[in-house]
């Protein structure tokens, strides 16, 4: 039997689904159809097209990849500091994109902590490259791989990993045969939301990585290039973002929900 939902909140989820769902909406009613493959087809859409989808792809693998063993560490790690390090790993989701972007500029740029380090050994720059537009994305959006991650560690019985120790599994083989199984939708779920955040990342990689057409410039910053000086393309590649990321989510909203 349906449950009856109170009419106010009802109401109220109402409002928020037309509040959330307008934007993608007006640009839907804005858009310039007859022009649409016109400004696809062009040189500087294909190219932004085509570096957003790199860009995103290879910063959700390193999110995945430095994110997963950062989680299960705050999850079963017992050590002093433990809560400014997990405060520490999620504080890009809060932090204003632009302080992401002078903070990795500071430590990654030419003269920064670290990257000062990479270009006097090693010729590594990694500020107005597409190097730095993939160490931008993985940067916001890693903290949704750990969180993810982490809120499956910690709900997995920590039985399963000592009955694979009892049955002579290494540590390394028992978290990769029996663990990270257990805890596949919470990882599929960090990843896709990963991969989604940084499709649309903008402030940390203009003030990082620079504008660079076929370099580090995106989607979203061609939008804001184009906004200035062609509203119609505007409208389009940001309706090709919405759309593009609403597909993946509905595609994959069984690994989302299961991971709740």
């Amino acid at each position: 039997m349906r449950r009856r939902l109170p009419p106010p909140i009802v109401a109220l989820a109402a409002i928020g689904a037309v509040f959330i769902s307008l934007p993608a909406i007006a640009l839907a009613a804005r858009a310039p159809w007859g022009r649409f493959a016109e400004i696809l087809s062009g040189a500087g859409a294909r190219e932004a097209l085509r570096l957003s989808l790199e860009v995103s792809l290879a910063a959700t693998v390193c999110a995945v990849v430095l994110g997963v063993p950062l989680a299960w560490v705050l999850a079963r790690g017992e050590f002093r500091g433990r809560a400014v390090l997990r405060a520490l790993a999620i504080s890009p989701i809060v932090l204003p994109p632009v302080v992401a972007g002078v903070g990795l500029l500071m430590a990654l740029g030419r003269r920064g902590v670290v990257g000062g380090s990479l270009y006097d050994a090693l010729g590594v720059q990694l500020t107005f490259s597409t190097a730095g537009a993939i160490a931008a994305a993985t940067f916001v959006s890693m903290p949704l791989v750990v969180l993810a991650a982490e809120a499956g560690f910690r709900g997995l019985d920590p039985r399963f990993e000592h009955a694979a120790a009892v049955l002579g599994a290494r540590p390394g083989y028992a978290f990769r045969r029996v663990v990270l199984p257990m805890v596949r939708p919470q990882l599929v779920a960090g990843a896709v939301l990963a991969w989604a955040r940084a499709l649309g990342e903008f402030g940390a990689t203009i003030t990082f990585a620079g504008n660079l057409q076929g370099r580090t410039q995106t989607v979203p910053l061609a939008v804001f290039q184009l906004l200035q000086t062609d509203q119609e393309g505007a409208i389009a590649l940001s309706l090709v973002l919405v759309v593009l990321s609403i597909a993946v989510l509905v595609a994959l909203r069984g690994q989302i929900t299961g991971a709740s």
